[in-house]
């Protein structure tokens, strides 16, 4: 298969069905669905059997027990299980659009990570979005976003259907070429070199800090922020805490300044 696609989730299942419906019409078949479960109740489990049957690969559900925040270790779990050489990372709250597969494979090229990004939904239009305008994409044009009440801005613009404009997007950005949970692809055989995801860390960076251990590595990034879109729906952080996210950033500024690349607590226990 061409990728494996990593969803995190946890006790979202209503968003995660939203999910789900936006990659069962995706224009690139040839994928796998790989659920990172950090702890879901049974209602999760129902969601992702219900889906089964609409992937020609079958749906890999990861999970362990509700211990608190646990992504970095339920990530590097679904990286284990993934079948495919190439692995793109997204979470379950986030639509994808249904070229999301396609622009990922396209841009896919040795030696780097591709960084994209989302377009954030109110929670009004977060509830509206249903499976019929997911199936006919309607969910991602302007029309009916701003029938239902989204505020105009010029960040509609990470919406534009134009591949010229989305590439000259892509060139302009001032927005840093990051590894984004929500939105990046990598080679499997890179993410193993440094070990996975950081299991050391909390909310707040954990993301971002395996991409600057990809960078010590000598692996680049390309910027697909305006080609491959995703839809982010709206929901509160309660697990975000101060002191944990200031621990994750003194975690970061040291790999940064002693150019770590392998960390102890990943994916291997070194």
């Amino acid at each position: 298969m061409k990728v494996s696609v990593i969803i995190t989730t946890y006790n979202s299942e209503v968003w995660l069905e939203k999910v789900l419906w936006g990659y069962t019409i995706q224009t690139e078949s040839d994928f796998e669905v790989v659920i990172a479960d950090d702890g879901s109740t049974q209602k999760t489990k129902e969601v992702i059997d219900s889906f089964r049957k609409f992937f020609k690969h079958n749906i890999i559900h990861v999970w362990h027990a509700d211990q608190g925040f646990r992504k970095p270790e339920i990530v590097n779990k679904a990286i284990l299980q993934a079948n495919s050489e190439y692995l793109l990372f997204t979470d379950g709250d986030c639509i994808p659009r249904k070229d999301f597969i396609e622009t990922h494979i396209k841009h896919k090229e040795e030696g780097y990570f591709l960084s994209g990004g989302y377009f954030k939904l109110p929670i009004n239009i977060s509830n509206a979005i249903d499976k019929n305008n997911i199936i006919n994409n309607k969910c991602f044009t302007y029309n009916w976003l701003f029938k239902n009440n989204l505020p105009k801005s010029f960040k509609i613009v990470k919406l534009t259907k134009s591949k010229i404009v989305a590439a000259f997007m892509n060139w302009v950005t001032t927005t840093k070429k990051t590894f984004n949970g929500h939105n990046t692809s990598v080679f499997k055989k890179d993410i193993l070199e440094v070990n996975g995801f950081n299991e050391e860390m909390h909310y707040g960076g954990l993301d971002r800090e395996i991409g600057e251990r990809l960078f010590n590595a000598g692996i680049l990034s390309k910027q697909i922020r305006y080609s491959a879109i995703c839809l982010h729906l709206h929901h509160e952080r309660s697990y975000a805490k101060p002191e944990l996210i200031k621990k994750n950033l003194a975690i970061r500024s040291y790999n940064k300044k002693h150019n770590i690349i392998k960390i102890k607590n990943g994916i291997e226990k070194l």
